[in-house]
Order: C-alpha cells, then sequence, then structure tokens
C-alpha cells in the first residue's frame, strides 16, 4: 500500500539557502536538501487502485505557476517539539491550488484533512528535541 502525499518541489536555489540553517541542534535528523517540499495535502496509505485515480485527477490540475515566499523557521510541538520548518507565505495561488487538491481528494473518497493548512518546508525531524534547545536554535536564526 503506497503512503501518499501532494506537494510541491522547493526550488534549487532556494533549497541551498535553507540548506544553511542546518546544523546546531541536538537530536535533529535533518532532511536532505533534494527531499525539501511544502505539501499540499497528506493522503496516506491507500490502495493502489485509488492512488491511481488520485493521479489521473491531479493530471488535470493545471494553473499558472506563481511565486512563493519562505517567511521565517519554527517548529512543530510545543512543549515535545517534532520537527523544525521554514515557513511559506500564504498567497491566494497557493491557498487555491491546495484547496483545489483537497477538493479532489474528497470527491475520490477520502476523509477531509482535519489539520488547518500550515504551508511550510520541514527542515529536521527531532527525537526527543530538547524545548530549550530548539528555542535556543530559532532565535539564533
Amino acid at each position: 500500500m503506497p503512503r501518499l502525499f501532494t506537494a510541491l518541489e522547493i526550488p534549487r536555489d532556494a533549497a541551498l539557502s535553507l540548506s544553511l540553517l542546518r546544523g546546531g541542534l541536538p537530536g535533529a535528523r535533518w532532511i536532505d536538501v533534494e527531499n525539501y517540499h511544502l505539501t499540499l495535502r497528506f493522503i496516506g496509505d491507500i490502495e493502489g487502485h485509488v492512488a491511481d485515480e488520485i493521479a489521473n485527477a491531479l493530471d488535470r490540475v493545471h494553473r499558472p505557476s506563481f511565486q512563493m515566499t519562505l517567511s521565517g523557521v519554527g517548529a512543530f510541538g510545543g512543549k515535545k517539539p517534532h520537527a523544525v520548518w521554514a515557513g511559506v507565505s500564504a498567497s491566494p495561488d497557493l491557498t487555491a491550488l491546495q484547496g483545489e487538491i483537497d477538493r479532489i481528494c474528497q470527491r475520490l473518497g477520502l476523509p477531509a484533512d482535519p489539520r488547518k493548512f500550515s504551508p511550510h518546508v520541514t527542515l529536521a525531524r527531532l527525537r526527543n528535541g530538547s524545548p530549550l534547545d530548539v528555542a535556543q536554535y530559532l532565535s539564533a536564526r
């Protein structure tokens, strides 16, 4: 059963700039630069035939290109931080694309994503991340 998500690839120059944020955080497993992306919709583990239906529907999505703007760094998890991210400013174009993909998934019978769309690029996953270490890392950037 494949695990699927839809995402936008981060342009190489932006990815290289983001890679300069790597290091200096104990317990961080840094994401490889070539794997940086902005997730539009997490789909999860699904049957192969459903994956094919989703791929066919997504092939029909055509939108003009648009600019994305990186905006700050942060962490998910509060007192138990589990990821460090670079923010992406929400724009009308980005929000519209994400909404279209979400509607396609729902039309194909997938449940709505319960999480609010929070555009970001995950830079690192944290295992037993100390809130103090994360706060110090973020304040230095």
